[in-house]
């Protein structure tokens, strides 16, 4: 008898978060997966596991027993720099040592010196919109707007030039949006050279923890009498500066498409704008921007999966937020919604530390544009070009002004 080609394991799908098409249809996906395949499994990237039910990604976001976060973005390569410190804390830190490191951070994020940057974040915005406005009724939305608030916002909170934004939105795109596409850059033209330049400038001209910026307040932390490495304040400002960037102006820039596309929904915010903090939350749920991301640290069932240690596994928090058994009408935005636990910011320990900052990002830039451009569609709906890998939002977004 000749053999038999066994058949494929149910969960077995080919997909790949950095290619083109799951940019543009990743919703899409989810919802068939979530229905057929709730744990689906990939060998891209030697074996990548997705699971898709609001259920299955809080039960991984919470075990710090069989995931560690040293792996927090998909990579051809495994993290050179093992757990529990990894490359860029407190992100890619495990506990006991992720306490210490997140700890260390929340005073800069916390609601009264993030509130005191909302004067400057409106400013900016508003500078942006004469630009977009005085260029008359054709725009982008992504490449005129949304992509430089986030920069300009974290270049000063870290005290870096905010006219190396074109530098920053490169390592983004290398780092997350083509992850192990960055081979044949020449040294100095990676994120580790320029951040390395920066700490050694301040090492040569140190302020202090009042006078300083981020950059600064990282050189004159320390943990238990002990100060801060090198490698350990370049992972965190690498993580300042990609996660603070790329996941605000995704959020923004999607937010945007949105509403392009509700006019219904843009008259209800003029007519009531105490509505706004929660039409921000559904933005946030609905559009969530960040899918982290997981090693397995044992062997382990996951939905009926056999999980290997080793394996990848993306956490998609946008797939949970859309998920029918942990929110009504889950597939509906409703700018109203009251009720609205989400999970975009993530979920366990690892929830964004930088919440605070974000949240005030996008509420001022949406407060902003639905302002100043209270009439406006999607000049090509099918020009929007959304991004790769685990940061979903539009990096293209033509609209008209009407």
């Amino acid at each position: 008898m000749a053999d038999v080609e066994p058949s494929p394991a149910p969960y077995e799908r080919d997909f790949d978060h950095t290619s083109a098409h799951w940019a543009q249809h990743a919703p899409e996906i989810w919802d068939e997966y979530r229905t057929a395949c709730p744990v689906a499994r990939s060998n891209a990237f030697g074996g990548t596991w997705l699971p898709t039910r609001h259920k299955d990604v809080a039960a991984i976001a919470h075990d710090t027993e069989n995931y560690t976060n040293s792996g927090a973005v998909i990579s051809p390569e495994r993290p050179e720099i093992p757990p529990p410190v990894g490359f860029a804390p407190p992100i890619t830190s495990d506990p006991p040592f992720h306490a210490i490191a997140r700890r260390m951070l929340l005073p800069p994020f916390a609601p009264k010196p993030v509130k005191a940057l909302e004067p400057f974040t409106r400013d900016y915005c508003n500078g942006l919109l004469d630009q977009l406005l005085a260029d008359g009724p054709a725009g982008d939305a992504a490449v005129g707007y949304a992509q430089h608030i986030p920069v300009a916002i974290i270049a000063k909170m870290l005290g870096l030039p905010e006219s190396d934004g074109e530098k920053f939105r490169g390592f983004i795109h290398r780092i997350m949006e083509a992850p192990g596409a960055g081979h044949d850059i020449a040294d100095d033209e990676t994120l580790e050279y320029y951040l390395d330049g920066q700490v050694a400038e301040r090492r040569l001209n140190p302020q202090s923890n009042e006078d300083g910026d981020l950059i600064d307040y990282l050189i004159n932390a320390d943990i238990e009498g002990m100060p801060l490495s090198d490698e350990h304040i370049r992972g965190t400002i690498a993580l300042l500066l990609i996660a603070g960037i790329d996941t605000t102006w995704s959020a923004i820039g999607a937010s945007i498409w949105h509403f392009a596309q509700h006019q219904d929904q843009r008259q209800i915010l003029r007519d009531d704008p105490s509505l706004l903090p929660f039409a921000v939350e559904e933005m946030l749920r609905f559009y969530a921007p960040v899918t982290m991301a997981r090693l397995a640290s044992t062997d382990h069932e996951l939905g009926g999966c056999p999980v290997k240690r080793g394996d990848w596994l993306l956490l998609p928090f946008p797939a949970a937020n859309r998920d029918p058994e942990a929110f009504e009408r889950a597939d509906e935005v409703l700018i109203d919604r009251k009720q609205n636990r989400h999970g975009a910011f993530g979920l366990g320990i690892h929830r964004c530390l930088g919440s605070n900052l974000a949240r005030m990002e996008l509420t001022v830039a949406l407060e902003c544009f639905l302002h100043r451009v209270p009439e406006f569609e999607l000049a090509n709906p099918e020009g929007v070009r959304w991004s790769t890998g685990q940061i979903r939002g539009p990096r293209e977004l033509p609209i008209r002004i009407l």
